[in-house]
């Protein structure tokens, strides 16, 4: 009213937004008002013109972009705090092998050491987890995995994200689905489904996983609107929850849309599932009707025996050892000390700097003794990339691997690559790193 009656004193006016609620329709929102005052020909205030706006669009657009600007937010922390973080696990896990391999089989300490070992090595995995939520993480080399394996090595996890009322069950394929995927970003996607299933279950009910070989033919995509013809690995995930109606099938993959209450979801999840698969050349389906559950379909190419015989061969490389000198550049102390003793006890000579500039200083003082350029890839004075292309400008041929802590995207937005280089993520296991250095010098 207070609006009205200055709008009748000639003032013009723009109330404050307010919620509303209808409660018959069910609908609610948000308006905002204006009163201006209403004017005869003589000038006279006669009335007051009021408009209504509804505004609820907008402010659910607000929400979103608050909710991205968090999600920026916790990327950009998470970058920081993951290149400390990887250089600390680096240490640990470098050093821990070293102290592994000291000791004999029958040594009870080896199986104490052992643990530490593990225990970084999920920490190393927390860290990129951390990156894969707040979609600061881009796919890494794609490996051949068998995905049997790589859902039971989720099972223990899943467990833990639903409620004791529900009952969970794995229904695997027996033979292996070999597909060449990121291990890391395919893993995110499982833990997705697996909640929302839990959400849509409130009062409990049945979720299964389960795999089998899917053979996508000509027609395929005229009946069901996707698919290149070729086998497949068919990854389900159902539910006896709450379903869906179709037109709530037909947004679930947009950004942002969400059926849960405020506070409970971003509506980012199965936007970021559904890009995760389209990035792995495969398709995500679902299907649902209301009170008779989900059921979602991922759909991966299925890779022939020889990638799995691959990636076998793969897993048993041997570690050796070497006699050349390699130049080793790390701002790190600890991390530069810790790959100068994993190096020197493979037989290879070690040459240690503590910058770009000092590391370009080292080359000129030992040119011709140095074999290979292991240069971290953001350091002080010189980043990694300018040491390579200061000491290519004299020795054309010199062979470089360059290793980093940070994630690639920070590395690709410092334009902190070259095509076709050589690179260790850190944290990295010692055997790692030395059968990284060998390939290199190999080749």
């Amino acid at each position: 009213m207070e609006a009205v009656e200055k709008a009748l004193k000639g003032e013009a006016s723009t109330a404050k937004p307010f919620q509303f609620s209808i409660p018959k329709t069910g609908k609610s929102g948000w308006t905002i008002q204006s009163n201006a005052p209403l004017r005869n020909n003589a000038d006279e205030i006669i009335g007051v013109i009021g408009t209504v706006s509804d505004i609820s669009e907008h402010k659910k657009l607000e929400a979103q972009l608050r909710q991205a600007q968090k999600m920026e937010a916790i990327g950009t922390l998470a970058g920081g705090v993951a290149h400390d973080f990887n250089n600390i696990l680096n240490v640990i896990m470098g050093y821990g092998s070293m102290v592994m391999d000291t000791m004999d089989s029958g040594n009870p300490a080896k199986e104490d050491m052992n643990a530490v070992l593990i225990a970084a090595d999920k920490a190393a995995e927390l860290t990129k987890r951390l990156l894969l939520f707040s979609r600061k993480q881009v796919a890494d080399v794609m490996k051949f995995v068998n995905l049997n394996e790589l859902v039971q090595d989720l099972q223990k996890m899943l467990l833990r994200m639903v409620d004791e009322s529900i009952e969970f069950h794995l229904d695997l394929a027996e033979l292996p689905l070999i597909v060449q995927a990121d291990t890391g970003l395919i893993e995110q996607v499982l833990p997705n489904l697996c909640v929302n299933a839990r959400d849509a279950m409130p009062e409990g009910g049945k979720l299964t996983i389960s795999t089998e070989v899917e053979e996508i033919v000509d027609n395929y995509d005229a009946e069901y609107g996707f698919g290149k013809p070729g086998k497949y690995a068919l990854l389900t995930v159902a539910d006896t929850g709450q379903g869906m109606d179709e037109e709530i099938q037909k947004k679930i993959f947009k950004p942002f849309f969400t059926t849960k209450v405020a506070g409970k979801g971003t509506g980012l999840g199965l936007a970021i599932c559904y890009g995760i698969i389209n990035q792995h050349n495969g398709y995500i389906h679902v299907y649902s009707e209301p009170g008779h559950g989900t059921v979602f379909k991922i759909y991966l190419p299925l890779r022939d025996e020889a990638a799995s015989v691959e990636r076998k061969t793969a897993a048993v490389v041997p570690v050796k050892g070497g006699h050349e000198t390699i130049l080793v550049a790390e701002d790190e102390p600890s991390l530069r000390k810790l790959a100068t003793r994993i190096l020197e006890a493979f037989g290879y000579r070690v040459i240690a700097a503590e910058d770009g500039e000092n590391a370009i200083t080292k080359f000129t003082e030992n040119r011709e003794r140095i074999n290979l350029l292991l240069l971290d890839m953001i350091m002080p004075k010189k980043n990694g990339k300018e040491v390579a292309e200061a000491i290519r400008k004299v020795s054309p041929d010199i062979k470089v691997l360059f290793a980093s802590g940070y994630t690639m995207d920070v590395i690709k937005a410092n334009d902190l690559i070259e095509s076709g280089f050589d690179f260790i993520h850190k944290p990295s296991q010692s055997k790692n790193l030395l059968q990284k250095v060998r390939e290199v010098l190999d080749r």
